[in-house]
């Protein structure tokens, strides 16, 4: 049985990923302060805000994964900033309260998912992707649905928050495989009244 372990040793994931164009065109919106990123991987996200100013924790369950995403930090110059916790995520034991910014690629928090919530701070953002159940034919992602968000789950499941942005699509990656995605982006707040990010529609998500 193959394990994330040697996905990562042999190159069959991305050891260098980009974050999600949402996650940049959104990151200049958000607080400064603490993050983490759930299921972090080779660091695609962690990385990438703790170039943004971010001190990050990132928890992934293989030691292999957590070993490049080190590598990464150090070649960006941010492994001082960059905190690496290997953790079996279905058990770990999510500070209530903690995170300014909590990022989510690609992995299906299933009944975990209100504890993540639970670990922002007041006014902190949430930003998930995730693929997402289709009739479409579709390449890349879970080859069942077990692992993969139905319409509107994600959206249902964040409604305690502010929602800022969300979207369900297929869309073709820069591999040349087709997949289906679910974004979200939302705020540890309340009210009728409240501010919200100036984003550009124009900008092409691109592809994860």
């Amino acid at each position: 049985m193959t394990t994330w372990d040697d996905r990562f040793r042999n190159g069959d994931y991305p050891q260098d990923p980009d974050p999600s164009p949402v996650l940049r065109r959104y990151v200049d919106s958000f607080p400064d302060g603490r993050a983490l990123d759930v299921a972090t991987g080779t660091g695609r996200n962690a990385v990438f805000l703790a170039e943004e100013g971010y001190q990050v924790d990132g928890i992934d369950k293989s030691g292999e994964g957590l070993r490049i995403a080190r590598r990464n930090a150090a070649d960006r110059g941010v492994a001082d900033r960059t905190n690496w916790i290997r953790a079996d995520i279905s058990s770990y034991t999510f500070p209530e309260s903690t995170y300014d910014v909590i990022t989510i690629s690609f992995y299906r928090a299933v009944d975990r998912f209100p504890d993540v919530k639970e670990a922002l701070a007041p006014g902190g953002v949430l930003f998930v992707q995730h693929h997402l159940r289709t009739s479409d034919p579709v390449e890349s992602g879970p080859s069942g649905d077990r692992y993969r968000f139905a319409a509107n789950e994600l959206l249902h499941s964040c409604l305690d928050l502010t929602v800022l942005y969300y979207d369900e699509r297929t869309e073709r990656r820069a591999d040349g495989r087709s997949g289906a995605l679910t974004q979200i982006v939302a705020r540890n707040s309340s009210g009728n009244h409240q501010s919200y990010p100036r984003a550009s529609l124009a900008e092409d998500d691109g592809q994860s």
